[in-house]
């Protein structure tokens, strides 16, 4: 992959489209370059985050961070962390933010902080071509302008991260190219990479990614 990871990643975009199946990948990546520490910043969805990962985090040497309540029938709505210590104590750290605008307000907390390093910070913008079937370029568009008004900040790169899950093949991510491109020229940005099943064809914008994040009617410890 070409695409060289800055300190700071933060994942931020639409409910669904994978931003944390998309993290457990990337600290499973970074913690061969540097120490990685993984904060789940979702507020949004008690079902599916990086809190879930935490004794495969503990194996391999990844701290994680997470609200206190998350997890639990207590879940609230609360970000509580010293972002501040979390980042000067990592080489990389990455960032996984609730869905849509809901989401990224309560990281507008922190905004003084990632202004510190901003230019070892990448806001990506995670997509799903195939959130819904007839989801678009230009809805796609308005929801990162939605996040970024709500956090006060303004996204860096896109993050084609188009699957339908378990259905998911290299034709299927193929298919959503076009997408990505008029989605680019709509929002001025490049997409710094397009996540693809493992075993893809290697290409220099592809970061192959492992299915981690299941469904509850999949997994067997439920």
């Amino acid at each position: 992959m070409n695409y060289s990871f800055r300190k700071i990643t933060v994942l931020m975009g639409h409910y669904g489209v994978g931003k944390t199946n998309l993290a457990v990948n990337m600290a499973m990546h970074l913690r061969r370059l540097g120490s990685v520490s993984v904060v789940d910043a979702d507020i949004v969805n008690p079902y599916f985050r990086t809190a879930d990962f935490k004794k495969l985090f503990m194996e391999n040497d990844i701290k994680s961070f997470c609200p206190m309540y998350a997890g639990t029938n207590l879940d609230t709505p609360v970000l509580d962390f010293d972002m501040e210590n979390i980042i000067a104590s990592g080489d990389y750290i990455i960032i996984d933010v609730g869905g849509d605008d809901a989401g990224a307000f309560a990281l507008g907390r922190y905004r003084h902080i990632f202004e510190k390093y901003a230019n070892n910070t990448d806001m990506l913008y995670v997509f799903n071509r195939y959130r819904r079937e007839d989801f678009s370029p230009e809805e796609a568009a308005c929801i990162l302008r939605d996040i970024e008004n709500a956090c006060g900040m303004k996204c860096t790169a896109l993050v084609n991260n188009s699957n339908l899950g378990a259905e998911t093949d290299f034709d299927t991510v193929r298919s959503s190219l076009a997408f990505g491109r008029e989605l680019e020229k709509l929002t001025g940005l490049d997409t710094a990479f397009t996540a693809v099943p493992e075993g893809s064809p290697c290409d220099r914008d592809f970061f192959e990614v492992k299915r981690m994040v299941c469904m509850p009617w999949e997994r067997s410890d439920i």
